[in-house]
């Protein structure tokens, strides 16, 4: 009998996103060039290593990519990519004088825009699109004005 899982009971990649909220916008990325489905823009965030908790793999994730921390606050939704990955999306709090730093090697660049605006832009990835038609159906609350 073989060890290796088999397609039934294989371990589901897990990533944890972060939305951060600030004067009625929210923050999102740029990919850079040499990552995973490059220039496209998204939520911060990342994937959640083993033994890991959805928390922990937030605050890792915006050091690595922003070099600021993040106070993950609560879950506010969760969805699961058309690769399979399954997304927790949590609202957390950057302090106010935070200076974002992207890591070359991950981020080209930070933005802050309103749920409309980052609707419109250019490549926004689905998972992005999906997370934002559940905020505009009111499944959660952020707080925006």
């Amino acid at each position: 009998m073989s060890d290796l899982p088999t397609s039934t009971d294989q371990v589901r990649r897990r990533g944890a996103v972060a939305v951060i909220e600030r004067q009625g916008t929210l923050l999102v990325i740029r990919r850079s060039q040499m990552v995973v489905a490059p220039g496209a823009f998204c939520f911060p965030g990342g994937g959640i290593e083993a033994g890991e908790s959805e928390e922990a793999a937030l605050v890792r994730e915006l050091q690595e990519e922003l070099q600021v921390v993040v106070r993950p606050v609560r879950r506010l939704w969760s969805s699961v990519t058309p690769w399979s990955v399954e997304l927790a999306w949590w609202q957390a709090e950057l302090a106010a004088d935070a200076v974002l730093v992207p890591a070359p090697a991950e981020v080209e660049s930070v933005h802050w825009h309103t749920p409309d605006e980052i609707a419109g832009l250019p490549g926004l990835l689905e998972s992005n699109l999906q997370f934002l038609a559940a905020l505009a159906r009111n499944e959660f609350a952020l707080g925006l004005q």
